[in-house]
Parts: C-alpha cells; structure tokens; sequence
C-alpha cells in the first residue's frame, strides 16, 4: 500500500482512539451525581455528611433518582446570582423558579431584563412576590458597553451584586438544590472559573434531538476531555466568579474584549495564570420543542465565535466528529480493495461509543434516531468550513454576524 493509503488508515485509528478515550472521560465527568461531598474550603474538597433527596420530591424540578444533595456549611459565603431573562422561553417558569429553591443559607437572586416591555418581566416579578423568604429583585435597562447584548444586559446585575461570589446563569438553566454548592465545591487554589457545560434535557421532535446531539454527545464531551487535561475554558450558561478577580482585570467591561464573554473571561483567567475549571455532573437545560433553523442558526454563531477567540483550537474541530475520520476510513476501504463492511464497523464503533455514554452517564445524552447523530456529523463539517469561509447559509436566508450572541441562549 503506498504511503497515502498507511497515512490515512493511521489516522483513522489515532482518531477512533481519541474519540473512545474522550467518551470515557465525558462518561465519568457527565455522570448523574450519586454522591457528592461537601465544601469546608475551597481549595479543596473534604468528605461530609450526605442528606439523601425524598423519593417524594418534586419530580419536575429535580428530574433526579437517587440524587445525594451537597450540603453548605454553616460558614458558608454569600452568592450573588444573576439571571439574565429575553422572552419567555420552553420551560421558562420551571428553570426561573428552580433559583428560588435553592438550598443554600446566603443568596441573593438579580435578574436582569434589556427593556420593561419583555415579555419574561411580569414572570420573573410573579416568582419574585410568591418567594418573599429570598431576597431578589429585578434590574431593567440596557448599558451598550459592547456588541454582546447578553454582556449589556447582565452589566448593571454585576454592579448591583451585593457578594464577591457571582454566579451568572442563563434563564433556561435547571437549578438542582445544591447548585451553588457544587460549583463551589469544584473551585480550588489555582481555579478563576467554574463553569457548566450546557446539557440539554426533554428533547421535543427530531430538532430538539439533533440539538442534544450537538450540546451532549459532542460539545460537552470535549470540552471535558479540554479539562481533564488542564485546558478547560468557559461556556455562558452557567459561571461561577470571584467578583475582585474581574475587577482587578478592568471589571465587567473587560468581558467585552472578546464577542462572547465566556470566551473573554477565559483569556482573563488563563492571563491571570488561573485555570477554567468545570463541575462534574452539569446542570440540566430543558429544550422542549425546537425549530430547525433555530438549532442551525444556534450552530453556526457558536461556531463562529469560537473560531473568532479561539482560531488555534478551532483549526482542530474538524478532527472531532466522525466526519473526517469515516472519509479516512472510506478511501482506504477503496484504495486497498477492503469491503464497504470495514467503513461500516468504523461507523459502528464511533456511534456505538457515544450511544454507550449515553446508557452509562445517564443523562439524555444520546438521541432516539441515530439519523440525529449522522446530520450531526455532517453539518459539523459544514459548521467548520464556515468558521473560516462564512459559506453557511440560515435557512431563511440570512447570515448570522459573527460578534452576535444571544441574550440567554
């Protein structure tokens, strides 16, 4: 066989091994919580008393079996969380009453609306007045400090925060009761940021399944892999600060350095000679029902803000779906007179992997239809050439600026 030939079958192989081995991560990283222990520092984690969830419990909220919850010491510090809301969304009233069911001693809820006619400020002030035991409160107005419309929303909840612990969650995040306490807990001495990858959750239809296809067997499991290996970045749906370390950095306004602030706050930490760190078991995003050009239009502003921060990395993505590697795989199958059964396996391998995670992690991490998975890889290729071309097209015709972000997505 000549050397092409050697070549790619080489890297068909390195590459099926990486994908096996990030599953194995994602896997144990991505796991239901079974048990979880308690925070007395946070420099490091210490073992601690458990208090095992009420079979009882409400099941729309939790969507937990079996969950232990992560209890807070008596000492434990104040947490500013501030919630960023823009319409009212699938879900929208379960995942913003989920903050007001925390159980943590010492928090404070700042949601953050652009303009008083949104159509999500009459829930968020309902679920303010039916919650008087927590203090929260709601922040309106727009401070055009950046093209980011999430990052002009959230700046004046920043400001307001009363705690040097911010938490700053998208509105379509699923809050557990121990959620404050097990980003704390993932924090250490060399940490900067504690963030949680979005997983998606109740996928409605087959958009909602291709959506968890991308956010669950995808996403996620390299942006663990990134982190096991001490190259963990941030994602925006849930992030865990140290206010002072912002600051020091030139404070709210310096996330506008990047277009998305996850990606900004990241550089901040990594300069600071810190390290993203991610919580293990993440938190839960329900999707519900979603539309086509929805989930693709979500795609390609993701893929483009990633390459627009982060160009080095995302040169390699087009490594990380089974896209590139099946191609590989065919044109040695043909080359070298191997039967069309051999890039079947192949296939069958990279798939059976991910349909493994799902079982094992329990979470909706896989989807029902393995077509899901296939479109999945095929517009992952689409998605990188376009990070570099700008050759997608949204199906209803336009183009999705490359510095735009959503307010809460």
């Amino acid at each position: 066989m000549t050397i092409a030939i050697w070549a790619a079958g080489a890297f068909t192989i390195a590459a099926t091994a990486t994908h096996i081995t990030s599953i194995a991560i994602a896997t144990s990283r991505c796991r239901k919580i079974k048990h979880s222990a308690s925070f007395s520092t946070f420099t490091r984690v210490h073992s601690a008393s458990k208090t095992r969830v009420n079979a009882l419990k409400d099941a729309l909220w939790t969507r937990v079996n079996a969950l232990v919850l992560t209890s807070a010491p008596a000492g434990a510090p104040g947490v500013s969380v501030v919630r960023p809301v823009c319409g009212i969304e699938n879900h929208g009233e379960e995942t913003l009453r989920s903050a007001f069911r925390l159980d943590y001693p010492r928090y404070e809820i700042i949601f953050c609306a652009a303009f008083a006619n949104d159509a999500a400020v009459p829930l968020v002030r309902r679920l303010i007045a039916s919650h008087p035991h927590v203090p929260a409160r709601l922040l309106i107005g727009n401070e055009a400090i950046s093209d980011n419309p999430k990052l002009n929303n959230v700046c004046k909840g920043w400001r307001a925060a009363e705690y040097d612990w911010i938490v700053m969650a998208d509105s379509n995040v699923l809050m557990p009761r121990d959620y404050i306490q097990r980003l704390l807990a993932a924090w250490r001495a060399d940490t900067g940021l504690v963030a949680s990858p979005p997983i998606g959750s109740r996928p409605d239809g087959f958009w909602a399944e291709l959506e968890c296809a991308f956010l669950n067997t995808y996403q996620a499991r390299w942006q663990y892999t990134s982190d096991s290996i001490g190259l963990g970045f941030a994602q925006g749906k849930s992030m865990l600060y140290r206010k002072r370390l912002i600051e020091n950095a030139g404070g709210i306004a310096a996330l506008a350095a990047e277009p998305a602030e996850d990606a900004a706050t990241t550089k901040i930490v990594r300069d600071a000679g810190l390290r993203v760190r991610l919580v293990d078991a993440p938190f839960e995003q329900p999707l519900g029902d979603r539309r086509a050009g929805d989930v693709w239009a979500r795609q390609v502003r993701w893929a483009r803000l990633r390459q627009a921060s982060f160009r080095r990395y995302y040169a390699l993505e087009i490594f990380g779906s089974a896209g590139v590697p099946l191609i590989a795989a065919a044109y040695v199958a043909a080359a070298a007179g191997l039967p069309l059964a051999s890039v079947v396996a192949v296939a069958a391998i990279w798939y059976g992997a991910e349909a493994a995670l799902a079982h094992a992690a329990g979470w909706q991490l896989a989807v029902r239809s393995p077509l899901a998975w296939m479109l999945r890889d095929l517009l992952l290729l689409w998605l990188w050439t376009d990070g570099w071309f700008g050759t997608a097209v949204i199906w209803r015709g336009h183009h999705i600026r490359t510095v735009e972000s959503e307010s809460t997505v």
